[in-house]
């Protein structure tokens, strides 16, 4: 387990697998999450990484000794040959690495399809993205991606193309199946506070804002409105104050001992022109956490403390 807030897990050929906490932080269930694990595992399970390392020695080899005839004759067609089989060489790597992944994913997709847990899914991850990534553009004023292009260098299928096969080679008949989510969401209740503290540092607001209110979807917690919160106040414009105000009170409200919430009240409070309420809050700040870390420069924002 590793605490990298990015949507990524990894399989060596040892059988060592690494899930980042930012994995952990985009599934919802059970069912998600074993999709995952069961599509890493049948890259184990079929040697994948030692086939890659062999593809590319292979191709590697295959270039030099290439360029070393090439040398030999240095025509204008004898280079164009070799640039022609630099691309081909290159290209039939990646597919082979992009033709890998599709048998690992259909392969956890067996795995889930044979389990008691629903199939669907596994497909729903990429759904997800997707939906993450369209937000992560359209707050950031780009282009929406095509997710079913698929890029010369890509080492992956597209999102698109991914959730498209695994919703169509789900079993339908398992679709009623439970999916682990009241479970997942209770092993995750501790750690939730902090991978979403990681995921508000990336600086992708939409992103972020969008994972907020997917986790939401089952009902506001403290923790996600102190989240969202942090994620209006950091990015600082003066809109987003109003609205961070809004957000911490309602934290405040659901958990009034809070006290990253206070802080973060008074911090937007000041910011917006209303110091004295702000102050106020921060004095709530220092007497629930009279230890904290930040207390002696809270203090000098407050008099009298």
């Amino acid at each position: 387990m590793l605490r990298e807030p990015t949507f990524n897990a990894t399989m060596s050929p040892n059988g060592t697998m690494r899930v980042f906490s930012g994995l952990l932080l985009r599934v919802r269930s059970e069912a998600e999450l074993a999709a995952v694990l069961g599509h890493e595992f049948g890259h184990f399970e079929k040697r994948h990484s030692l086939m890659q390392f062999k593809a590319a020695r292979g191709g590697s080899d295959l270039l030099a000794w290439s360029a070393l005839l090439a040398s030999m004759s240095p025509s204008y067609n004898t280079q164009r040959a070799y640039q022609d089989l630099q691309i081909s060489v290159y290209g039939s790597f990646f597919r082979f690495g992009r033709d890998q992944e599709r048998e690992a994913d259909l392969l956890g997709l067996g795995y889930l399809n044979a389990s008691d847990l629903r199939p669907q899914a596994a497909a729903q991850v990429w759904q997800n993205l997707m939906g993450e990534i369209e937000a992560s553009t359209t707050a950031r004023g780009i282009r929406k991606p095509d997710f079913k292009a698929i890029a010369f260098t890509a080492s992956h299928p597209p999102q698109g193309e991914r959730a498209e096969y695994l919703a169509e080679l789900a079993d339908p008949s398992a679709k009623d199946r439970d999916d682990g989510v009241d479970r997942y969401r209770a092993a995750m209740a501790t750690w939730l506070p902090i991978f979403l503290q990681d995921q508000i540092k990336l600086n992708d607001f939409g992103g972020s804002d969008y994972l907020i209110n997917r986790l939401a979807e089952n009902g506001w917690t403290a923790d996600l409105w102190f989240a969202r919160g942090e994620l209006y106040r950091t990015r600082g414009n003066q809109r987003d104050l109003v609205n961070a105000v809004q957000f911490y009170r309602s934290a405040i409200g659901l958990n009034p001992a809070f006290a990253e919430a206070h802080r973060g009240l008074g911090l937007s409070l000041i910011k917006t022109g209303e110091r004295a309420a702000g102050q106020a809050a921060l004095r709530t700040y220092l007497e629930i956490k009279p230890g904290a870390d930040d207390a002696g420069m809270i203090r000098l924002m407050v008099p009298g403390e």
